[in-house]
């Protein structure tokens, strides 16, 4: 099969983690380096020549995408994790869940006030770990330029979320469907 789009790439697994998921898994397309390069080069496109400080990566497919786009702008790159993860001292912010709520954290020395932040993930979904993220970077002073993701699933509502606080927000495709 002849793969043209980053969308070709990413797999669909039904019933994943529980019945009525259809999963979009994008190890798949981070195991092909053609997929890989796709990515990378298109999630990067929008932010050539922009003035970016750092790329903020979302624990944990962020992390990947992340690295690389902050290779390819020549910028530092900032994890967001989960709570207990980072040694230093950090700030949290509580996020909701389908069930119950999660906790990220980011290093206090992390972002400088003033500072071009551009956040990265693989999916956006209800767009509560972007939000949480968010917040994060701008309890330390960050301005966030853009948020950029692999795929959107626009039925969550993650992108309206995200647009409705203000944000820009680029994706590289959407799937119909949870």
């Amino acid at each position: 099969m002849q793969h043209k789009t980053v969308k070709d790439y990413i797999r669909t697994i039904p019933d994943f983690p529980h019945e009525g998921i259809m999963f979009r898994d994008v190890t798949t397309l981070f195991a092909d380096p053609r997929g890989m390069r796709l990515t990378i080069d298109q999630m990067l496109a929008p932010y050539v020549g922009m003035q970016i400080d750092k790329v903020v990566g979302l624990e944990a497919r962020g992390f990947i995408l992340g690295g690389a786009v902050a290779h390819q702008l020549s910028v530092g790159f900032v994890p967001v994790r989960k709570a207990g993860k980072l040694p230093g001292s950090v700030i949290s912010q509580d996020y909701e869940l389908e069930y119950g709520t999660a906790t990220v954290e980011l290093h206090q020395d992390a972002i400088k006030a003033g500072e071009k932040i551009l956040v990265v993930d693989d999916l956006l979904a209800t767009g509560g770990t972007a939000e949480a993220g968010i917040k994060l970077i701008e309890r330390l002073g960050g301005d966030i330029v853009s948020c950029a993701f692999i795929v959107d699933l626009p039925e969550l509502g993650g992108r309206k979320r995200l647009e409705a606080m203000g944000y820009d927000v680029k994706t590289l495709c959407d799937f119909d469907g949870a």
